[in-house]
């Protein structure tokens, strides 16, 4: 809904922050006009870092929660305020040009994907979306709108990661014959074997808990920080565990590096235990990915780990001694490894094979500013949907292979199904609320 500014002043925390309503009709300045749906978290840090290019201005501020609004209401307090992002666009169609989607992850395909159905760009969190058909969805419906698209994994412009990358490319390791890749996190809090929170909670003045779940079944509220602002990620049903949170983060610099654009022939997982609420809080997940003109052979094994556990380095150049980093990426190759941390600068081995100067290191992009750029310019910067989606469904593809621990899941990316297991087909995609359904791009 959209909300007026005496409803907000009497429903929000931020009392003292007016939002007055901007010219109707007019471009301010000539800028690109920016609407965000969502406020605060990573939603407040998306606004905050797109709001510092000069050619960006925020007309809208998007957020379910109307709690969530005053930090953002500081950057731009001539923002409009709205709690329902479809009353925004019914309100603001022709004063918007490009949405930021900092929702939590079962939303984002929904609003995105409405988003680029009227012309907007969209800058869309990771994971881009909640399951793999999802994703597929939003690579079509960003070639056929033809807008400018980025997904917020923003290491992605990072000199650390882009500079791994540039040199794996120029062959500074060899051909590329294993990858491992890992995160110490074991979710937010919640991931293992918890079960549904239970009893009555009072759900806040500022919450519209119904817009909140959006797509999703229906829910009784769960008290603070279980779902809504933080724990969601954990739920099978809002978020994708710590694969989910992190995957398109850490494997971006992989994918990048080889040139990765098929999925993969065959995923197997293992885990630590999981129901049907939330996601294991220890898992492995081993896919084989056709090869690239940066592998060593037809087919490359990359294996994920979370919750602590790590690889080995057998088979590495790395010493036995060298302790890896907490999190990110170990790319084997033919003459030699790097370590990758996550957000952090690569290490090559053996070190006495890179000497100082011997890696060309790679300026630094600001991912925000490049999102912006490219809408002004009409030039689609890196990390498009036509590649953060098919990342993304690599991501999702790990985590249906968790609900079936042990089975070598072998998958047709072009028909987008299971060839062997016919029960894991019913997590490609999933039922939607009534209502909240998402329509196949034709």
């Amino acid at each position: 809904m959209k909300i007026t500014r005496r409803q907000f002043l009497k429903t929000s925390t931020a009392a003292l922050v007016a939002a007055p309503a901007i010219v109707r009709g007019s471009n301010l300045n000539s800028k690109l006009q920016i609407a965000a749906i969502g406020s605060d978290g990573k939603g407040y840090s998306d606004i905050s870092k797109i709001a510092d290019h000069p050619g960006a201005i925020h007309v809208a501020f998007c957020d379910v929660d109307l709690a969530r609004m005053e930090k953002a209401l500081e950057i731009q307090p001539k923002a409009e305020v709205f709690q329902d992002y479809r009353e925004m666009f019914e309100s603001m169609d022709d004063q918007i040009d490009a949405v930021t989607v900092s929702t939590p992850d079962h939303m984002h395909a929904y609003i995105s994907l409405d988003a680029m159905r009227r012309g907007k760009h969209v800058h869309c969190q990771k994971p881009l979306t909640h399951t793999v058909w999802e994703a597929r969805q939003m690579t079509l419906q960003a070639a056929k709108s033809k807008v400018i698209t980025r997904m917020g994994n923003q290491i992605h412009s990072h000199t650390a990661y882009r500079t791994a990358v540039k040199a794996i490319r120029q062959g500074k390791i060899g051909k590329v014959k294993r990858v491992h890749s890992w995160i110490r996190r074991t979710g937010h809090g919640y991931s293992g074997l918890i079960d549904r929170p239970k009893g009555k909670f009072e759900i806040p003045s500022t919450l519209d808990w119904d817009l909140w779940l959006g797509v999703a079944k229906k829910r009784p509220y769960g008290g603070e920080r279980i779902y809504h602002p933080f724990g969601w990620r954990d739920f099978q049903d809002f978020g994708g565990g710590a694969l989910g949170d992190f995957g398109c983060h850490i494997l971006d610099p992989v994918f990048t590096a080889l040139n990765m654009k098929g999925g993969p022939f065959e995923i197997v997982a293992d885990h630590t235990g999981m129901n049907d609420e939330v996601w294991p809080a220890q898992a492995t997940v081993n896919y084989l990915f056709p090869g690239t003109e940066y592998t060593e052979k037809e087919r490359i094994r990359i294996t994920w780990y979370n919750g602590g556990l790590h690889p080995s380095v057998a088979g590495s150049h790395v010493p036995e001694t060298t302790a890896l980093p907490t999190n990110g990426s170990l790319i084997i190759g033919t003459e030699g490894s790097v370590a990758v941390p996550h957000i952090g600068a690569p290490i090559f081995y053996p070190e006495e094979n890179y000497p100082e100067g011997s890696i060309e290191v790679v300026e630094d992009l600001n991912h925000y500013h490049g999102f912006v750029d490219g809408c002004i310019s009409g030039k689609q910067p890196s990390d498009g949907f036509d590649y953060a989606g098919p990342l993304t469904e690599a991501v999702n593809l790990g985590n249906i292979a968790q609900r079936f621990k042990g089975e070598t899941l072998k998958w047709d990316t072009a028909a987008l199904r299971f060839t062997n297991l016919k029960e894991a087909n019913a997590f490609v995609s999933k039922k939607y609320r009534r209502g909240w359904n998402i329509k196949a791009v034709s």
